[in-house]
């Protein structure tokens, strides 16, 4: 299963136009469509329609698209280059634009390379616990990604005590050995939930904005989100994360602005609620 399958992402008889129903599959809890979802949608009819990957893609959400409706895309690519293309790919509800995905798109040889930023020290997957679910978050585009906690609490552990404003956590998208830029876009929407872990408290957030940088791209099973928050003023937070494969390659960079809320009722979470359903031929979790 590619990501186009996963987003459940149509092409039309216009190879620069596409439809996306929202769907609980790609939705928050809130029942509107994930960002995570929305960036990675963007950047697969980019890909399709420019014929080169992803190099930067920016999201700007400037509306919701609540489930059960079909959100338009329309991409434009108004800079084509020998090595790079520029676009951008327009959602939209009717005539109302929902989000805006702009990026770089392109690849060329160069005899120099180097990664500067390090893999951090923890367990292997395996050796992780998985994340314990809500039940409110059923039903949602968040129990189609299986999350291990490598660095940090479970949400059931927060109890009103700070902690380190550095978290990481393992996540796999059934079907995706070979993560692509879309599937980066998915994981590194995780970063609004790091903001719970300096706080000692659940929030929620809404992403304002979700920036994906590409690196490299290799074969993994899993992706280590490692995620670094800055800062939370004005109920506004900021954070980073490096996406790596397991074999400590740095797939790419992921981060964007929230708006941050508290966690209405967070006195209920469940151990393996993730695990409760499946999808055909894969392993199904968070």
């Amino acid at each position: 299963m590619d990501a186009r399958h996963f987003l459940g992402l149509e092409p039309t008889d216009d190879p620069l136009r596409w439809r996306l129903p929202v769907t609980p599959a790609v939705c928050t809890p809130g029942r509107f469509l994930y960002g995570g979802c929305g960036l990675a949608a963007g950047i697969v009819a980019l890909e399709e329609a420019s014929g080169r990957p992803t190099v930067w893609a920016t999201a700007q959400y400037l509306a919701y698209a609540p489930t059960g409706t079909t959100l338009d895309w329309e991409v434009v690519l108004p800079a084509i280059g020998r090595n790079t293309t520029q676009g951008r790919a327009i959602g939209r509800l009717g005539a109302e634009e929902v989000l805006t995905v702009n990026a770089a798109l392109g690849s060329h040889d160069l005899d120099l390379s180097g990664t500067w930023v390090q893999f951090p020290d923890v367990p292997g997957p395996e050796d992780c616990p998985v994340q314990k679910i809500p039940p409110m978050f059923a039903d949602s585009v968040l129990v189609r990604v299986e999350q291990r906690v490598a660095r940090g609490r479970l949400m059931v552990e927060l109890d009103g005590r700070p902690g380190d404003a550095r978290s990481a956590f393992w996540a796999r998208v059934p079907g995706h050995l070979e993560p692509s830029a879309a599937t980066l876009a998915v994981i590194g929407d995780f970063v609004s939930g790091g903001v719970s872990q300096p706080l000692g408290v659940r929030t929620m957030g809404r992403s304002l904005d979700n920036t994906l940088r590409v690196a490299q791209l290799v074969p993994t099973e899993w992706v280590l989100c490692d995620i670094q928050m800055h800062a939370l003023a004005h109920g506004f937070g900021q954070g980073l994360a490096h996406l790596w494969a397991q074999d400590g390659t740095l797939l790419g960079t992921a981060s964007q602005s929230i708006s941050v809320r508290r966690w209405p009722g967070d006195d209920a979470v469940v151990s393996g609620a993730a695990l409760t359903k499946t999808e055909p031929n894969s392993q199904q979790g968070r």
